[in-house]
């Protein structure tokens, strides 16, 4: 029944916490949530996610706000060092290989910056896609339908076909209105291969 697997990017095949990154550097919830709006939460944020501003112009555009709240060390420290939270997930890029291997065409759809997405396609995502869409070539964020849209048009991919998996349930809940089977990643991976199964999409 399903033909096509489509992956988010973080939170799914790379590690992406910012809430955790945030306590494990500030120790402090006040600050966390403080420098948490000013970045990761920012409106800045999804706007570098789709494309329309650059990391230079969302950078300052925070700085700004950051100075104006007397915490731009904090934010500076976050803009400069976040990066380093994307860590690779061995297991889900085997997961994919396996998907492949089993005959199923696997699909990226993910918010993610110009920059970051060059990073992870050159650095662990090399080949491993059939294809996909992120949201600052289209310039949609998830979960607005049209980035999904976007993804079934580009490939002449039908919904009913087609699994989606993200971290956020918003964005499950989203292609699941599309049409897509949706699956929430949680942390184990071994969950999500039960998921799968319970779709009919067996590895065995």
């Amino acid at each position: 029944m399903y033909k096509n697997i489509v992956f988010d990017f973080g939170g799914v095949m790379v590690d992406f916490d910012p809430k955790e990154y945030l306590v494990d550097r500030f120790c402090n919830a006040d600050v966390e949530e403080q420098v948490s709006a000013l970045t990761f939460d920012s409106e800045e944020w999804k706007l570098l996610d789709a494309g329309l501003i650059t990391r230079f112009e969302a950078n300052q555009r925070m700085l700004a706000k950051a100075r104006e709240r007397g915490c731009a060390f904090e934010v500076q420290g976050v803009l400069d060092d976040w990066m380093h939270i994307l860590r690779p997930r061995r297991r889900m890029q085997e997961l994919v290989q396996k998907l492949k291997a089993h005959g199923y065409c696997v699909y990226y759809l993910s918010n993610i910056p110009e920059d970051v997405l060059d990073l992870l396609m050159n650095r662990d995502m090399k080949g491993l896609f059939d294809g996909g869409v992120a949201s600052c070539e289209v310039h949609i964020n998830k979960p607005d339908p049209r980035i999904y849209k976007a993804l079934l048009e580009k490939y002449h991919l039908k919904a009913q076909e087609s699994v989606f998996i993200d971290d956020r349930l918003d964005n499950v809940q989203a292609a699941f209105r599309l049409g897509f089977a949706g699956i929430q990643m949680k942390e184990s991976v071994g969950t999500l291969v039960r998921s799968l199964a319970t779709c009919g999409v067996a590895l065995r």
